[in-house]
């Protein structure tokens, strides 16, 4: 129940912590999603809570609602003006240069008959969207690399391209981008790690959420100072 998974609560926002596999909205095949969970997250209010963003189906971590329409409202437009920032956790099949850096590469979304949509690094005018995500690299072990993505926009699946496309080395057991594609996998390593979201006249809405199993052995010195930043 996503009512035990509540990271941060009061008046005008819930934050929980979406496992990996369960989507946000009702997808196709009809199974469970955040969708169905939000009468359980009403608690005192009348009114359900309403989703504000979007996390892929295989990613984990901060998902925000909103309490009110009012809430709805100032949270969406918060997003579109850039001020709330959002950090994720991400296990890399594959060690990049470097220690930290950026990469900005416009993505734009193609579909086709056989393999379905998908997201793709598109420069040319009038196609691609610009995207922006600031990496760093966080830990290394057994030949794979702990990464923290803080996206500076929200684009559509804009980490798992910008891994597998401008770092080169998809994201362990992404099923679209990377060595798993198309093959099923053990599940895909990105966890929406922290979410803030600044708030006139009031604390910031912020939200820490813990590494899931699946992440077992990825700490690293000063990951929860990393958090508190």
């Amino acid at each position: 129940m996503l009512s035990d998974n509540v990271l941060f609560i009061d008046a005008e926002a819930i934050v929980v912590d979406k496992p990996a596999g369960l989507p946000v909205d009702e997808p196709r095949d009809g199974a469970i999603s955040v969708a169905n969970h939000l009468e359980s997250l009403r608690f005192t209010f009348q009114r359900w809570p309403t989703i504000v963003h979007r996390l892929d189906r295989d990613t984990s971590g901060c998902l925000l609602l909103a309490r009110t329409p009012r809430a709805h409202k100032q949270f969406q437009a918060a997003f579109e003006a850039g001020t709330v920032v959002k950090r994720y956790l991400a296990v890399l099949d594959g060690v990049p240069d470097g220690e930290s850096g950026e990469i900005a590469l416009p993505l734009a979304k193609v579909s086709t008959r056989e393999d379905g949509w998908r997201m793709v690094v598109d420069a040319r005018k009038g196609k691609g969207k610009a995207a922006s995500t600031q990496w760093r690299r966080v830990a290394v072990r057994d030949g794979r690399a702990l990464i923290l993505f803080t996206p500076t926009t929200g684009r559509t699946h804009q980490l798992r391209v910008h891994a597998a496309t401008g770092l080169g080395i998809p994201i362990v057991g992404d099923p679209v981008y990377g060595a798993q594609a198309g093959r099923g996998g053990p599940g895909m390593l990105l966890h929406a790690w922290t979410i803030t979201v600044p708030r006139a006249g009031k604390p910031a809405v912020d939200a820490v959420s813990p590494l899931p199993p699946a992440f077992a052995g990825w700490t690293a010195p000063g990951l929860d100072g990393l958090a508190a930043a």
